[in-house]
């Protein structure tokens, strides 16, 4: 039995992020997209809550980079049927000088910048889907996924 998975870009929004004010577009265009997508109120704060974070990241410790809302479909075909799933995923991309200890920052409670340390593991358990790469050399990358159920 052959199953095959494809991922479609239904619409994405790129968001330049270097200022505080940016933050708050990040937010609300994350809110505006998951409610389009279906999610309840609930669900659309706590997903923005994370694009927050990951946008505050960047202008906290790269200074610059840019947050990328994309509202996905992913299809699983499957012989003669198919699901279509939909969901938002959140990129946020830097080419800042990187986390030098990616394992370590994924820690509850660790922080290099005086705060709670909450914040990746958070976006973590939030988002369904969670990939991070991170090196001095080309900055940071998030990746987090949320499926609509």
């Amino acid at each position: 039995m052959k199953i095959l998975t494809m991922n479609k870009i239904i619409e994405e929004t790129t968001i330049d992020v270097c200022e505080p004010s940016d933050n708050a577009a990040v937010i609300y265009t994350t809110r505006q997209m998951s409610a389009q997508i279906g999610f309840n109120e609930a669900e659309q704060f706590l997903i923005a809550a994370a694009a927050s974070e990951l946008s505050t990241n960047i202008i906290r410790y790269a200074k610059k980079g840019v947050v990328v809302l994309r509202f996905i479909k992913k299809i699983i075909s499957e012989q003669e049927s198919s699901i279509n799933i939909t969901g938002i995923e959140i990129t946020a991309k830097d080419s800042g000088c990187g986390i030098s200890n990616v394992d370590q920052a994924m820690q509850e409670h660790f922080s290099t910048g005086n705060s709670l340390g909450l914040g990746l593991p958070s976006v973590k358990r939030i988002m369904d889907e969670f990939f991070i790469e991170s090196s001095p050399e080309n900055g940071t990358v998030v990746i987090a996924t949320k499926w609509r159920e």
